[in-house]
């Protein structure tokens, strides 16, 4: 049995999400008692009924006091051999407070006495327990629903029954750190293409690029050295019962050298048989932006 529990903030895109889940076929229950959980686990996973081998469920700050047994809950169901899943959504502030607007709903943590701003500080400290758990944390202040529907169904897809699901994504520092990393890798020491006049309107997928950055020792000592790196600390995150796993590649555009090495990455880590993503944020022209 899969059951993947999706959490986060309100606001945060949770409904989304638990759409893709039953979308790709999941028997999905949203705010279901945290306390009822594993009951409810135990009830349906004898059952030979196909329709439970894949289960989601949204838990969110509307279990309050439940909310806080959770990670306890989810140790306990992993032992009994089910497969659990925990993606968690957020946004910062301005953003959850723009959305509550302009849809004009009520935070559930709202009333006479409590603003909408202290709701939103209160459900980040009520739910502070579970992202310390979650497999993947996804940062939805600057993604649109049709981007998260994609984001969620792609990982869902690559990650395979007991296996990880890594993505590697390349970003440009001057655009921020993505949110959502578990590993950030700073190449800005890397020589630049960017200063070849004849390279800096191709990026590190273009062959020119790819021959200048092949060149340098120096990339290619780096690009050895995070595949060690990974390759020693991968297993201690399926030993963790991890889920999903996200590297980021950074360069100062997020143009040239962090594309080129998300790409060598993903080559030598799918030749290992693992289950591999690219996603290159910041590379532009927008009609050029790649999601793999």
């Amino acid at each position: 049995m899969r059951l993947v529990i999706v959490s986060g903030l309100s606001g945060s895109g949770k409904s989304v999400a638990l759409n893709v889940l039953e979308d790709a076929g999941f028997y999905c229950i949203d705010n279901i008692p945290a306390g009822l959980l594993q009951s409810f686990v135990k009830e349906i996973m004898p059952r030979s009924n196909q329709a439970y081998d894949n289960v989601g469920v949204g838990l969110d700050a509307r279990n309050v006091p439940d909310i806080k047994r959770l990670p306890e809950v989810i140790e306990k169901l992993r032992k009994t051999g089910a497969t659990c899943e925990v993606i968690f959504l957020q946004a910062n502030d301005d953003v959850i407070l723009s959305r509550f607007s302009e849809t004009r709903r009520k935070h559930p943590l709202t009333s006479s006495a409590v603003s909408l701003r202290e709701a939103v500080s209160k459900e980040r400290e009520l739910l502070g327990d579970i992202i310390d758990i979650a497999d993947l944390i996804v940062d939805t202040s600057n993604t649109s629903v049709y981007d998260l529907r994609e984001l969620i169904g792609v990982r869902l897809r690559t990650r395979k029954q007991d296996n990880l699901s890594i993505l590697i994504e390349s970003f440009g520092y001057k655009n921020g750190l993505p949110a959502d990393a578990d590993f950030v890798f700073d190449v800005r020491c890397l020589p630049n293409p960017y200063w070849e006049p004849k390279l800096r309107r191709l990026n590190g997928r273009d062959q020119p690029v790819k021959d200048f950055l092949e060149d340098q020792p120096k990339v290619m000592s780096m690009t050895d050295d995070i595949v060690n790196f990974l390759e020693r600390w991968i297993p201690h995150y399926r030993d963790f019962q991890r889920s999903y796993l996200t590297v980021a590649i950074g360069c100062t555009g997020g143009q040239h050298r962090s594309v080129f090495i998300t790409e060598a990455l993903a080559s030598r880590f799918r030749s290992r048989e693992l289950a591999v993503r690219i996603d290159h944020r910041d590379l532009y022209p927008l009609s050029t932006k790649v999601s793999v």
